[in-house]
C-alpha cells in the first residue's frame, strides 16, 4: 500500500495500516481496514511472535502502526519501498512483496483444484469458479487474477487432466516461518512440471 490510495480512496495496505485496523489480545491479532478496491477485510491471526511485534509498534507515537525508530530515537513509517528493499537485500533476488501476493494465490488455486479433483474430473465451469474464489480474495478480476497471479501450470494442469498434489497432511506449526505441507506440495508439484515446460511465474512475466 501507499499513501496516494490512503488519501485518494481512503483504501490501505500493509504499510499503510493505522493502529486501530488491528486489535491485539495475547498471541491473537484480529484486522479490521478497507482495503484495494473498497474492499473490507477482517482477517484473524494466531502468532505469538508477531503479536509481540505488533504490540511493540502500537506503543510507539503516531498513528502509523508500521513505525521503527531511528538512530535519533524517532519514530519513522515502513513505507512498500523499504519492504521492497528488504526483501531484495535478504533474498539476493530481484523480488517484491507482490510474489508472496502471487504464491498465496497460487497455492490457494492448487488447493481448490486438489478438492475439486477428489471429486472426479475438473470440468471448465469449475475452474472458471475456482479463478473467481480467488480473484475475491485478492479483490482482482478472475482475468487478472489468472494472467497475473496463479502460476499458468496450475490451472493447464487442471484443463488436462493432470493436476495432482498427492497426499497433504497440513499440521502447521503457528511459530513456523518456513512452508507449510501444502505449500510445500504445490512446490514440488510446480518444480516437476516446470523442469518440462520452463514457464515463468506470472509475477515475472506479468508486472501486472
Amino acid at each position: 500500500g501507499n499513501e496516494d490510495y490512503v488519501k485518494q480512496n481512503g483504501s490501505f495496505g500493509l504499510t499503510t495500516l493505522r493502529n486501530r485496523h488491528v486489535r491485539v489480545a495475547g498471541s491473537e491479532l484480529r484486522f479490521l481496514f478497507k482495503g484495494k478496491s473498497g474492499r473490507i477485510w477482517r482477517l484473524s491471526l494466531r502468532n505469538r511472535r508477531v503479536a509481540r511485534i505488533i504490540r511493540s509498534c502500537q506503543e510507539l507515537p503516531g498513528q502509523h502502526l508500521f513505525q521503527y525508530l531511528d538512530d535519533d530515537k524517532q519514530p519513522q513509517k515502513i513505507s512498500s519501498t523499504d519492504v521492497n528493499s528488504y526483501l531484495r537485500e535478504v533474498s539476493g533476488r530481484e523480488i517484491t512483496a507482490k510474489d508472496f501476493r502471487t504464491w498465496a494465490a497460487t497455492v490457494e488455486a492448487a488447493l481448490a483444484f486438489q478438492r475439486l479433483k477428489s471429486e472426479g474430473a475438473t470440468t471448465k465451469k469449475q475452474v472458471r469458479a475456482v479463478l473467481s474464489q480467488v480473484a475475491e480474495r485478492l479483490g482482482n478480476t478472475p482475468a487478472v487474477c489468472r494472467k497475473c497471479y496463479i502460476h499458468p501450470e496450475i490451472v493447464t494442469a487442471c484443463e488436462l487432466g493432470e493436476f495432482d498434489l498427492g497426499a497433504i497432511e497440513d499440521q502447521r506449526d503457528e511459530d513456523r516461518l518456513d512452508l507449510d505441507r501444502a505449500e510445500r506440495a504445490v512446490l514440488r508439484f510446480l518444480k516437476s512440471r516446470i523442469g518440462r515446460t520452463s514457464l515463468d511465474l506470472p509475477s515475472a512475466a506479468n508486472k501486472g
